[in-house]
Parts: C-alpha cells; structure tokens; sequence
C-alpha cells in the first residue's frame, strides 16, 4: 500500500515571510553543511533538503523563538538521518570492477557502521587528545560543549537546539570545561604555568 501526503495549501504571506528570513541564512547553512558533509556536491543537497524540510514544516514553527536556531536544527537533524539511512544501506558497486584490495578496505570500514552520527562528529576534532577528553564527559556535557565551542552557536542557540533552558546550556558548558581542564591538565594542552 502506497501512502501518499497532499500538499498543504501554502499561505503566500507565509511563504514570503519564509523566504525573506531563510535568505540571509544560505551562507551559513552551507558553511554548516560543508563542515559536516566534507564535500560540495552534498553540502548543497543537504541545504536544499533542510530549506524543503523547514519550508514545508513552517506552520510549525513558533513566532518569537529563534529561527536560525530552529533552521540549524533541521540542518542537522537531516544530516544525522542521512547518514544513520546511508549505514543501513549496502554500497552499490559494479561487481565486475572490484578488486582483492577493494575487498579488504570494506571489510577495514565496517567496524565503523555502528557509530552513531554524533560519535562521527566528534571523530573529526583536529587532535586524538581533546576527543579522548571530550569522550570522557557525560553525554550532556559534551553536546553542549560541541554546540557551543564546536559548532559556534550562542546559549540561546545551543539551548534551543537541545531543547533546554539557557541556564542549563551555561551549566553544562561551564562543568564540561571544568572536566576537560582536569582531563587535559596532564596533556601536551596543559597550560603552561607561569614562573612568578
């Protein structure tokens, strides 16, 4: 059985309204696209996916809240449902074309099918330390300090992302970069202490 959604009837005010605040937005949202997506070509579909996402799901967003934080929501919340889909799904290949070592690097990437997206992210911090230190944190923590210092968003932004008061994202950042000092006190990222 095939089930198939009718278009809502769009409001052209609303679609305007829509249009005129999404639009300063498409730099940022590509920025953001490329940094989780890693190339062009994705990062554009990705934006796209996300607006159709947004735009369609309009009427549910609440005036007075924050709407870049709402669209970056999105963003990433269709990033992360890409990539979980693409796990589940095989790699298609033409079977005449592969090869002893084609075999042997697949067989190297499948311990990684099981990472959730978020583990992925943080895999791509620039150094093994501060990930181990991240890794280290309660859950919370450490995605409120992805947000924040990360990702680049504001308490308001990271409190709206995670659904949380503002009070609680401050919380969380300050505790977690307690812990990651104590964590990284004995790391080469240990400050240096000044000779008084």
């Amino acid at each position: 059985m095939t089930v198939t959604s009718v278009p809502r009837k769009t409001d052209p005010e609303a679609a305007a309204r829509f249009a005129r605040d999404s639009q300063p937005l498409f730099a940022a949202l590509l920025r953001r696209a490329r940094g989780l997506t890693k190339t062009s070509a994705d990062a554009e579909d990705l934006v796209q996916d996300t607006l159709l996402h947004a735009f369609m799901g309009y009427h549910t967003f609440r005036a007075g809240t924050d709407f870049k934080a709402w669209l970056f929501r999105i963003l990433y919340n269709r990033w992360v449902s890409t990539y979980r889909a693409r796990q589940c799904r095989p790699a298609e290949v033409p079977v005449d074309e592969i090869t002893e070592g084609d075999l042997a690097g697949s067989a190297a990437r499948s311990s990684t099918a099981s990472r959730s997206a978020e583990a992925e992210a943080m895999t791509r911090l620039p150094d093994h330390e501060i990930r181990s230190a991240m890794a280290t944190l309660p859950a919370t923590f450490r995605t409120a300090l992805f947000y924040t210092e990360v990702q680049g968003h504001t308490y308001a932004e990271t409190a709206t992302i995670l659904e949380v008061p503002r009070g609680t994202v401050m919380s969380r950042v300050s505790r977690g970069r307690q812990r990651l000092r104590v964590a990284l006190a004995e790391s080469a990222h240990a400050p240096i202490a000044q000779i008084a």
